[in-house]
């Protein structure tokens, strides 16, 4: 999805300004909205896929006016609404007005320790060889769903070298929408900066993005 999440390359957002010693939070409500956030995913009603679309799929106006927890919650009130725990209503007021969707799970606070630790891996094995190789040269598709991807709109149709081959993981694209895991390869691809920067480009940069098998084409 060519979303407001989508933003390499985009000009006109100013310079990346890190904060020296940032805090984990900026505002009390801001571990109110991770922690909201963790508990929700934990009902199993959707995918850490779903969730990235959902946040994508938020008007870009307000994506782009909203902090990076703000976004966070109004793709959570998107998702519980969409799988049944909660009206329009009722995130709105604030008040559970009706009987909503079941969890599978609950996460309590004496869990929240363990579940972090364990974390999700989301490799998985696959029964085919890699399609490709380290070295070899490589074409990224030229594509633009409105669908999720994870094949950033800088980097398509773009010419690169595999750099190393990552492993197995779940196919976000599929993923994301109840498709299934649907487990692709997974490589690191570089490129030249002039190859997707273009004229005027540093000669010195490289960039380097992490593609599924399904993204790639031999040139």
């Amino acid at each position: 999805m060519n979303g407001p999440h989508d933003l390499g390359g985009q000009m006109g957002f100013g310079p990346v300004a890190p904060e020296v010693n940032e805090p984990y939070f900026h505002a009390e409500w801001e571990k109110r909205a991770l922690g909201i956030t963790l508990s929700c995913g934990a009902f199993g009603a959707w995918t850490i896929d779903e969730s990235r679309h959902a946040r994508e799929s938020i008007p870009p106006a307000d994506y782009l006016a909203a902090s990076y927890y703000e976004v966070w919650i109004r793709g959570i009130d998107m998702l519980l609404e969409r799988h049944g725990f909660a009206s329009r209503e009722e995130l709105l007021s604030g008040h559970r007005l009706r009987d909503g969707t079941v969890p599978k799970r609950v996460l309590k606070a004496d869990m929240v320790s363990g579940v972090l630790a364990k974390g999700a891996p989301c490799d998985r094995p696959v029964e085919t060889a890699p399609l490709f190789v380290v070295g070899e040269t490589v074409k990224t598709r030229n594509f633009n769903p409105t669908t999720h991807t994870r094949l950033p709109r800088y980097a398509r149709a773009k010419v690169g070298v595999v750099e190393a081959v990552q492993g197995s993981f779940v196919f976000p694209d599929d993923n994301a929408h109840g498709k299934g895991e649907n487990p692709q390869w997974l490589y690191t691809v570089v490129f030249d900066g002039d190859e997707i920067w273009g004229e005027g480009a540093d000669p010195s940069l490289t960039v380097s993005i992490d593609a599924w098998e399904s993204y790639l084409e031999r040139v």
